[in-house]
């Protein structure tokens, strides 16, 4: 598809083209590459966007951050830790689901939705503050064909061993790639207050204490009446208050 900037044709003649060579000196041929992708389908036109840029070079950031982390728990060891504990088993979910959806997207040509979920993983990364050698090491291996320079980079520096490009692509596990959590809206009077993950198909009556205990919940009906509480199996709680 055609590249625009400011709503039009990026052109010579209307002055709106972006230099390379600048892209290439701030942020680096890997930022540049992976904004390209991610932007929009090779087959639609992509509107390009300097906060896009930047976004993509934070992401890459993150994705090197995670160097020190790796370093700080495991240092030059060579011993690679594959099981996680039951408390990480939503992240196990979203490795193995990441792997599956970047492979089917890859060959499909949808790079931008495959960013889009190593996205995800690198958020959900953060968020349990944790990450082992394998996950690591299998992060790295997915981000390589967007992102080359930065993870062989990091493939070196973590001794993961060989050179990254002549290395299997990562395996994942098809039962592990099925949600067991569904995130579910919960309701005051029709009113959205707040989200609650909870396990797939879960009973009326524990979904409804889950509801009940959140601080947002608990606050909003103190000193008021329940008149109602509806539950729609994986989709919202509404409590009807008065």
């Amino acid at each position: 598809g055609m590249v625009n900037k400011d709503g039009k044709k990026m052109s010579k003649s209307l002055g709106n083209v972006v230099s390379p060579e600048e892209i290439l000196e701030k942020y680096g041929a890997d930022t540049a590459r992976l904004f390209i992708l991610f932007a929009a389908p090779p087959e639609k036109e992509l509107d390009w966007s300097d906060a896009g840029v930047e976004g993509s070079f934070r992401f890459l950031n993150r994705v090197w951050r995670l160097v020190y982390e790796f370093h700080e728990k495991y240092g030059n060891s060579q011993d690679a830790v594959t099981v996680r504990t039951k408390d990480d088993k939503q992240l196990n979910y979203r490795l193995n689901a990441t792997i599956k959806k970047v492979t089917e997207d890859i060959e499909s040509l949808k790079f931008n939705t495959a960013i889009a979920a190593m996205m995800a993983l690198v958020n959900d990364i953060y968020a349990t503050a944790s990450i082992n050698k394998a996950e690591y090491r299998t992060l790295v291996m997915l981000l390589n064909p967007f992102a080359p320079h930065l993870t062989e980079e990091i493939y070196e520096i973590c001794g993961f061993g060989g050179v990254l490009n002549e290395q299997k692509w990562p395996v994942y596990d098809e039962t592990l790639c099925v949600d067991e959590t569904v995130e579910i809206v919960v309701q005051i009077n029709g009113k959205v207050k707040t989200k609650l993950n909870v396990s797939v198909n879960a009973d009326k009556d524990s979904v409804l204490e889950q509801a009940k205990n959140e601080p947002k919940i608990a606050d909003a009906v103190a000193g008021k009446t329940l008149v109602k509480q509806i539950y729609v199996q994986n989709k919202l709680v509404n409590f009807v208050v008065k």
